[in-house]
């Protein structure tokens, strides 16, 4: 588990204030239209409070960037930048679990070892691997649940994130069915799924994104990894605007 570092502490005199959505890039704007905003996230309200607010990434390999900035431009660190900006007076620390090729089974066995970091979230990125392996639904969907379980009841918050979409495997991968499948998990469950599934689909239909051609180039993948963070992001503090000042608890 590596820890991606903390955000700067700013001290202030009042309550946490959450400083409104930043102007995004238009690219990751195309997509805000795709976020559900519609579950409060009790347990990072209790931390943001606190001041000290820890948050886990579970993935696998679409939860990484390969190269030696790699870490530094993924998702879960671009998600630590966002929340430091967006919550100031806030430590934000995000670590990551994340290893190439597992299921969410797998994940799951090593779940409670990895919640010993005590974080107040878990992102949850699932659906890729499983739908490679062809992995029963049954057998993935009940990972899911048991996985939502073990972490609530450890005291922390979930968000899901399914799979990257690819025109170029569309057809031969069930990506779509994991991600549907990930998307009735978190209604059953009212918790936020960040659908990065349709999000990738928006973004290649209206050529925002070009995922159809083949390259080494890293620069797509970058930028991709920074607008599904801010949107992480934005998920993040619309679930914890319930924080109340001084003297007005809840």
């Amino acid at each position: 588990m590596r820890m991606l570092g903390s955000a700067l502490l700013v001290l202030v005199a009042t309550a946490v204030p959450v400083v409104a959505v930043p102007d995004h890039p238009a690219e990751c704007r195309i997509a805000e239209n795709q976020l559900d905003h519609g579950a409060e996230l009790p347990n990072v309200i209790k931390a943001i409070k606190a001041k000290q607010f820890n948050i886990l990434v579970i993935g696998a390999g679409s939860s990484t960037l390969p190269g030696a900035d790699g870490a530094t431009k993924a998702y879960p660190a671009r998600l630590q930048a966002v929340l430091a900006e967006r919550l100031p007076g806030v430590t934000v620390n995000v670590s990551t679990d994340v290893k190439s090729g597992r299921t969410a089974p797998e994940a799951l066995a090593t779940l409670k070892s990895a919640l010993a970091s005590k974080p107040a979230l878990v992102v949850w990125q699932a659906g890729t691997v499983d739908a490679m392996k062809s992995l029963e639904l049954d057998s993935f969907n009940a990972a899911l649940d048991k996985g939502v379980a073990t972490v609530q009841r450890a005291g922390a918050d979930v968000i899901l994130i399914n799979g990257q979409y690819s025109p170029r495997t569309e057809s031969l991968i069930a990506l779509s069915t994991y991600a549907e499948n990930m998307r009735w998990v978190a209604l059953r469950r009212g918790i936020p799924l960040l659908d990065r599934f349709n999000i990738m689909k928006v973004w290649a239909e209206l050529g925002t994104f070009d995922f159809e051609t083949p390259t080494k180039k890293l620069d797509i993948a970058e930028r991709v990894h920074d607008c599904i963070g801010r949107l992480l992001g934005d998920l993040v503090v619309e679930g914890s605007k319930t924080v109340a000042p001084p003297g007005g608890g809840r």
